[in-house]
């Protein structure tokens, strides 16, 4: 009798949580403007310099997401900072290991300077981080494919 009372609030719960999913519900709550938005629209825009300006008179050193921005504008510029960003994406890293922005942008960065170990290190790592499958899990395994079937040759494009 108890496997059956289990075995429906079981289902109950599956059911429920697949129609909260179906109508659009998130794991993630709503985000209320912030003071990155200013960056996120200058990279939207693809003003790299302008983002990088922004985010130094911002100053924010101690959050992951202004560190993750900070790399991704530098490996984003004109003239890419590797090194850089390496240091920015493993910086929000340290503040917030499962940072799934930082972990697809590093795998990124890996990807470009032919670090092709390091990259499957970040996917497995946002296998992880994520619950279902989520953007960045599959961004940067579309893009490791794309590397190994470019015969792992680098890309600007990750």
């Amino acid at each position: 009798m108890n496997t059956i009372i289990t075995r429906i609030l079981i289902t109950g719960a599956l059911l429920l949580a697949t129609s909260a999913f179906a109508a659009g519900a998130s794991s993630e709550p709503e985000r209320s403007p912030d003071k990155l938005d200013g960056v996120r629209a200058q990279i939207a825009a693809k003003n790299w310099s302008s983002a990088i300006d922004e985010l130094k008179r911002l100053n924010d050193t101690g959050d992951a997401d202004w560190n993750n921005l900070m790399g991704y504008s530098l490996r984003k510029g004109s003239t890419p900072d590797f090194a850089g960003a390496e240091r920015f994406y493993n910086e929000a890293l340290r503040i917030d290991p499962k940072h799934r922005g930082a972990l697809e942008y590093s795998g990124e960065l890996y990807l470009q300077t032919g670090d092709l170990a390091r990259a499957e290190q970040r996917l497995a790592a946002l296998d992880k981080a994520c619950f279902l499958p989520c953007a960045e899990y599959s961004d940067l395994k579309k893009a490791i494919a794309q590397y190994k079937g470019n015969g792992s040759k680098t890309q600007s494009s990750y």
